[in-house]
């Protein structure tokens, strides 16, 4: 799937306050290798449905043997295997009896004590990473599972990696741990640095299975279709505290959605849900949704947060317009795509916006591999378009109780006819500042 990086900011996936973002949302990786890597992966979506299904496999399995997860592996003791190898540290003696183990540590304490810590948290990065291949064995597994599991005990079955994982590392002696220093240190060094590249992978999947299992998120079915569709059941934004669910299905011919409604109403969050559970579907994880199908999408771009730009002299507008250019020459190749446009053309008065919306829309109308989601204060122009079936008209419901207004987030059938500005400016008091002056 193609994206860009104005669709990952309209969507959250990153964001600047990062407590605000998709990422973080995921984000239960215990290392710092597994956040990066994880930052990777919601930045790189999948590129085949067999992708999707292993990766869907994968986080099944995790979830599965979570509760058992080995906790002797973590942050610090990945942080001491790196430092181990950056310090400066008297030469071991290569075979040492006991008599020469006693003179290096005589002479060497800090040296000495440096790598009996760090030996310890060897043997405990061992121990857990074998734990972790043997917990990765049980059900069926995936490829990208198989792959972890065959290459973790491929290589702690190397020279003394076997008699590391037998030993008792409070129970050492000096002997030993300077020979298992002088193997660490001058025969595993690239073997450790790839044992910790696993394992950072794997701790950036269990982040997302154990959001997928924490939100009991569901997995959707992708499937590779000539024409794009989308079929939700109590689909619903992931970072909302108390998130109102929806409905949604859109194929080739109901395949561009109209939506309309007043300021704060849902249509923005509607939109964004959409396409964060679309999104998700391509990373391989669970959706918040009741249920879902889907067809493997080419590309997902979104026109929600347009900015002017002061330094270039771009005004608002002129930045809507090249975005839907750039759109139209993007989703013109007759990939799937799905496009998500919230209250286009904002930036020019009502009449040139009415006019530009309604030749903009009969024309992506026409677009036979493209979904669309457009939300607008347009109201106007909804019934001219419902002469063509492909079209479909859905609205957010506000009503006003005791002068105050009232939204139930539900998704109707139809076009808003609600006129609320005024009522807010009053609400607000901004009409009683202004009957003042």
């Amino acid at each position: 799937m193609q994206i860009d990086k104005t669709t990952l900011a309209d969507l959250s996936i990153f964001h600047p306050e990062e407590d605000l973002s998709v990422f973080h949302f995921i984000n239960q990786t215990q290392t710092v290798g597994g956040r990066d890597y994880l930052h990777e992966l919601l930045s790189t979506p999948l590129q085949s449905v067999a992708a999707i299904c292993d990766t869907q496999q994968t986080l099944r399995q995790l979830m599965h043997v979570s509760d058992r997860w080995p906790i002797s592996i973590t942050n610090g003791t990945i942080m001491v295997l790196a430092k181990f190898y950056e310090s400066q540290i008297n030469s071991y003696p290569i075979q040492p009896d006991a008599m020469r183990a006693f003179i290096y540590k005589f002479f060497n304490s800090p040296d000495y004590s440096l790598t009996r810590y760090s030996i310890q948290h060897c043997i405990d990065f061992f121990k857990g990473m074998w734990q972790v291949a043997v917990l990765l064995e049980e059900g069926t597994q995936s490829n990208q599972v198989r792959t972890w599991t065959e290459r973790i005990q491929h290589l702690l079955k190397q020279n003394l990696a076997p008699n590391m994982l037998d030993q008792d590392k409070l129970n050492m002696s000096t002997k030993q741990v300077l020979h298992y220093a002088h193997f660490i240190r001058s025969h595993f060094k690239n073997q450790i640095y790839e044992l910790i590249d696993i394992y950072s992978r794997i701790d950036a999947y269990l982040a997302m299975a154990l959001t997928c299992k924490k939100h009991q998120l569901e997995f959707p079915e992708v499937a590779e279709s000539d024409q794009p569709y989308i079929n939700a059941t109590g689909l619903y934004h992931p970072l909302l505290l108390t998130p109102v669910a929806y409905d949604v299905a859109l194929e080739r011919n109901k395949s561009f959605l109209f939506l309309t409604g007043a300021n704060m109403a849902g249509k923005s969050t509607f939109i964004k849900a959409v396409g964060v559970s679309v999104y998700l579907a391509h990373l391989g994880m669970g959706v918040p949704a009741t249920s879902m199908q889907l067809s493997m999408f080419d590309g997902l771009l979104s026109n929600i947060n347009v900015v002017d730009n002061i330094i270039k002299g771009e005004s608002y507008f002129f930045n809507e317009v090249q975005r839907i250019r750039k759109t139209i020459e993007k989703i013109s190749d007759g990939r799937n795509w799905l496009i998500l446009i919230d209250e286009l053309f904002k930036g020019t008065n009502v009449q040139d916006a009415m006019k530009c919306s309604t030749t903009v829309i009969e024309g992506l109308r026409k677009m036979k591999n493209t979904l669309f989601i457009l939300s607008t204060h347009l109201y106007e122009i909804g019934e001219g378009l419902k002469q063509y079936p492909n079209i479909q008209f859905r609205y957010f419901e506000t009503s006003v109780a005791n002068d105050q207004l009232v939204f139930n987030y539900q998704l109707k059938e139809g076009i808003s006819n609600d006129r609320l500005g005024y009522l807010i400016l009053r609400r607000e008091g901004v009409v009683g500042l202004l009957e003042e002056l």
